[in-house]
């Protein structure tokens, strides 16, 4: 029943995102206006998103579900930097392909889908498995790119979505909630993350020229590997690991961090490259393809989570 749910709510999300490809297509807007939407997003949209996550009442169940997700988050994420370490030595995967795969668009899709299917409430822990990835995306991510060794601390925690993760992990834990005016601002804020988030991916789509994404060879067996072979991996972990066993609702609440784990790759991926003069082009190549994909290939994997989990 869940997947029949995601499967209608992604396709629903796709429309979204065809508005975004007809808007560039009819010239209505630039691609380079997508930027703006796109700084909206990243520096307003999820930051309110994740402190409104987090604007849960506060009980040691949701704490224990809370630093299980971040656990199993943090165990997915090596097995797929040691996954990406293993195809760069046998297939040659390079910096972009290796970051596509290790990085999901866990924020910008994944926040939209866990509210509309299970609640508000629950987009929580999508935030463990974003705390996670945003630490080691600004350092192991940022050294796969730019080729440098060590990690900016500062700069890890001084990027927006983390500052809004420990806010809000810190309102949780101290029991502080935002009430009244601001309470509805910041909520209705975030529920836009879903819309604008389709809508930028779409003007992305629509700028895209589907000769050059042909014309990359090695894309397909990217894209393979981030929506098929790590959501596989992840629910093998999940699977042997016992998490499911670990904490009430535990089936449902792993489940957040799976649809994480198999989501389309990163577009913060795109930026990254461009900052540190990679292939950017290839990178939005990649997110694209597998944005478009996954509207498939994620309600296939869990119904494969109902089944084995």
């Amino acid at each position: 029943m869940i997947g029949i749910i995601l499967a209608e709510k992604i396709f629903s999300m796709f429309l979204i995102l065809l508005t975004g490809v007809i808007l560039v297509r009819w010239k209505v807007l630039r691609p380079e206006e997508g930027r703006i939407l796109s700084v909206v997003t990243l520096y307003l949209v999820i930051p309110c998103a994740v402190i409104a996550s987090f604007q849960v009442e506060y009980t040691r169940e949701i704490r224990d579900c809370l630093f299980t997700a971040m656990g199993l988050a943090a165990l997915v994420h090596v097995f797929f930097i040691a996954l990406a370490w293993v195809l760069g030595r046998t297939i040659r995967l390079d910096e972009v392909e290796s970051a596509s795969v290790i990085y999901s668009n866990a924020g910008n899709l994944v926040i939209p889908i866990v509210s509309s299917v299970f609640g508000p409430e629950w987009v929580i822990y999508t935030s463990a498995f974003m705390t996670v990835q945003t630490v080691l995306m600004w350092s192991h991510g940022k050294m796969l790119l730019c080729g440098e060794k060590g990690m900016d601390i500062r700069r890890i925690l001084m990027n927006t979505n983390m500052l809004a993760t420990i806010a809000g992990l810190l309102m949780f834990l101290f029991r502080f909630q935002i009430k009244g005016p601001l309470e509805d601002a910041v909520s209705s804020v975030g529920q836009m993350l879903g819309p604008l988030s389709m809508i930028v991916t779409g003007i992305l789509v629509g700028n895209s020229s589907w000769e050059k994404i042909r014309a990359y060879r090695r894309l397909w067996l990217t894209v393979a590997v981030r929506l098929i072979l790590c959501p596989l991996g992840t629910l093998l972990l999940i699977r042997l690991g016992g998490f499911a066993d670990l904490v009430p609702d535990g089936r449902t609440v792993m489940m957040i961090p799976f649809l994480a784990a198999m989501a389309p790759s990163a577009s913060s991926i795109t930026q990254m490259a461009q900052v540190y003069h990679k292939d950017a082009q290839y990178a939005s190549a990649i997110n694209v393809v597998s944005t478009v994909l996954c509207v498939v290939t994620m309600p296939l994997m869990v119904t494969l989570y109902q089944m084995v989990v």
